[in-house]
């Protein structure tokens, strides 16, 4: 299980994130976001050598605020052939340097994706060393088993993660829905809670697996 450290990140998650999201196709917000953490969870990596975290972060520089939901993974040295999907480099108080990319071009966060879709991997809170997160839960046992890597594409409409005859849509823009609902033409998604500026809680799908 992966520990949760407390203490400093310099430049901070939300740092990065601000100079990030600008860049990215399906940022549809001004220059410069205004951040704030909205909700997550993690999952291991089984050798336990890359962080890997879910990120929902809500940008309240406009007239209406609007979540984003970002994997991203932390390495202790960088991703080979991974330059385009590097979101920035932090220092982490215990662990030193630290290079965070975006967890849907790496392969090891995108197998535990796959992994939890097919039961084979734990939601785990995240702040919180070794406790599960039931909040996080997903549907689609076996439509895409054994999955270990996928070709990464962005678009103004999210990121595709395809391999073999299976498509992961990882939703970037997020919206409230009924998280437990199976999306239209979906045979597997993931679904969770984030909570808006006023401290609601609100549930959407963050991916959705189709054939």
């Amino acid at each position: 299980m992966a520990v949760i450290h407390r203490t400093t990140l310099a430049p901070t998650k939300l740092e990065l994130l601000t100079a990030w999201l600008p860049t990215r196709p399906w940022y549809v917000g001004p220059t410069r976001p205004s951040l704030v953490k909205s909700g997550g969870f993690r999952l291991d990596d089984p050798r336990g050598e890359v962080g890997i975290e879910f990120m929902v972060v809500t940008d309240t520089s406009g007239a209406e605020p609007v979540p984003y939901f970002v994997p991203l993974t932390y390495r202790g040295a960088p991703l080979a052939g991974a330059e385009d999907a590097l979101v920035g480099l932090t220092t982490h108080g215990v662990l030193g340097r630290r290079w965070v990319y975006d967890g849907c071009h790496d392969p090891v966060l995108v197998a535990q994706l796959f992994a939890f879709l097919d039961g084979r991997a734990v939601p785990q809170a995240q702040s919180v060393s070794d406790t599960p997160d039931p909040t996080i839960t997903c549907s689609g046992a076996g439509s895409a088993p054994g999955v270990a890597a996928a070709r990464a594409t962005d678009s103004p409409s999210g990121t595709d993660l395809s391999a073999r005859a299976v498509t992961l849509r990882v939703n970037r823009l997020l919206r409230p829905a009924d998280g437990d609902a199976l999306p239209e033409g979906a045979v597997g998604h993931v679904s969770g809670p984030w909570r808006t500026p006023e401290g609601a809680e609100v549930r959407g799908v963050f991916a959705e697996l189709r054939i």
